[in-house]
């Protein structure tokens, strides 16, 4: 991972709420300082305090500090002086302690089980864990995922920095689902729900805005251009463009699943009929092919495939995105509907040059949130973007 980029805990627009000073205080002094040093060592080769400070452009008496500072928090190490013969004392090197602290990430786009996962800062995965959801909703919901949260916690093998979560839904800048039909939620302070059971900062977003940052992140996009679709218990997408995630005003940009595409009275739950998401969400799709012969399903998938694709369309030529990821189950995405999707998309624009649109599987399989989820983490407590 070279980068995390995250606009969970961040204010939305670059305003600054009322009441709030524009003076930077000197705790917000430090704090810029430690996240400019964690910058220059996250994923990189170990520095000295040197090497620091020219990078950053800070004096080395600052630096010095902070290192000083980010050691006594366990979240650098030195390791030695830089190999090699010079003249004069061996300047020492440091790096990030990535095995000190432990990130809780959880995952709750599956129609059947919540998922979850603790990883260490360098984002390898330490444990799993998962609950079945047995059709809860509301507060039963709630309840399950804080029970899975602290089923984590009590996995971890060092102090917790913070706890990431993927939901469906439309989530604000705050972390408050502000409507998830398929869980039940509306205007729901998942964030403080979770701090308050677990006394840890959490930072909650959208699925499918996390699994595109942890794509970019970790995976094989370009933040220029990317749009990720999230096909599970319900429909979304994030979208990347010239390196911004995009939120809109109400959160809400990348809600697919509820663009009309037929007069169909099939019911989606947002309660409306012929929704994307009443034909193309898991669920449905399985109920597509159940019983179905080999011809007959890849008929349905093909179909199910091409009306994504009617929706994806004019996204794709507005904002002149090429690389369109899918994220979801492999055994139903990963064949005709893929292929269905991208030829829709490419029959129906014109990008005005020999590039087509590229539809594929994300290279993050079924972990893309959870890794997500752990940059919204680091993001927001240690300010690695």
């Amino acid at each position: 991972m070279t980068s995390i980029a995250s606009s969970t805990g961040r204010r939305a627009n670059g305003a600054r709420l009322a009441g709030e000073s524009s003076k930077l205080l000197p705790a917000n002094v430090r704090q810029l300082h430690r996240s400019l040093v964690l910058q220059e060592l996250y994923k990189k080769d170990p520095a000295s305090r040197a090497d620091l400070a020219r990078a950053t452009g800070l004096t080395r008496v600052t630096v010095s500090d902070v290192v000083n500072d980010l050691i006594d928090r366990e979240l650098v190490e030195e390791i030695g002086p830089r190999p090699g013969t010079r003249v004069g004392k061996p300047a020492t090197l440091v790096t990030v302690k990535y095995e000190a602290h432990n990130i809780i990430c959880l995952e709750l786009s599956d129609e059947t089980e919540l998922r979850g996962a603790v990883l260490s800062l360098g984002g390898e995965i330490l444990s799993r864990d998962s609950v079945q959801l047995e059709g809860q909703r509301g507060e039963a919901a709630v309840a399950k995922v804080i029970s899975l949260a602290r089923s984590l916690v009590e996995k971890a093998n060092a102090p917790i920095i913070g706890i990431g979560v993927g939901t469906p839904g439309v989530v604000n800048a705050h972390g408050v689902v502000r409507n998830a039909p398929n869980l039940g939620w509306r205007d729901l302070n998942l964030t403080a729900a979770i701090t308050a059971a677990l006394e840890l900062p959490a930072y909650v977003a959208n699925d499918a805005d996390t699994a595109v940052l942890a794509e970019n992140t970790f995976g094989e996009g370009d933040g220029a251009g990317l749009m990720m679709v999230q096909i599970s218990h319900g429909v979304g997408a994030g979208i990347l463009c010239d390196g911004n995630l995009l939120r809109g005003a109400e959160g809400t940009a990348g809600e697919i699943g509820h663009v009309k595409i037929s007069d169909e009275n099939v019911p989606c739950p947002c309660g409306r009929t012929g929704c994307l998401e009443a034909f193309v969400a898991t669920p449905r799709l399985r109920a597509r092919i159940n019983g179905k012969d080999a011809a007959q399903t890849a008929q349905e998938l093909t179909i199910a495939g091409q009306q994504l694709g009617q929706v994806l369309a004019p996204i794709t030529q507005a904002l002149g995105l090429y690389d369109v990821v899918l994220f979801g189950p492999t055994e139903l995405l990963d064949g005709e509907f893929l292929k269905a999707a991208e030829e829709t998309v490419n029959t129906t624009t014109s990008h005005f040059s020999d590039r087509p649109v590229v539809l594929r599987m994300s290279a993050l399989g079924r972990d893309g949130v959870l890794f997500g989820a752990a940059a919204h983490v680091l993001g927001g407590e240690l300010g690695l973007s």
